[in-house]
């Protein structure tokens, strides 16, 4: 672009240029997202196993305690 239709572009463009640009430079954004996203995936495995050993804890208690009642 010549220095005459660059002069000639309205300020607005030039600006959303520039904010795209930086959108594909910047990383921060990215790893930001990135990090929120293993956080949810572990907090999900976290949540998934509770729920299917929780029951089997659950009884592993109860009979521990029913055996400690019995026994005494």
């Amino acid at each position: 672009m010549d220095g005459a239709a660059q002069r000639a572009r309205p300020p607005a463009e030039g600006r959303c240029r520039q904010v795209i640009r930086r959108l594909f430079v910047e990383e921060e954004g990215q790893t930001l997202v990135e990090y929120g996203l293993l956080v949810s995936l572990i907090a999900l495995v976290v949540i998934a196993i509770l729920t299917v050993l929780g029951q089997k804890v659950r009884n592993l208690f109860v009979t521990v305690n029913t055996n400690i009642a019995s026994s005494t």
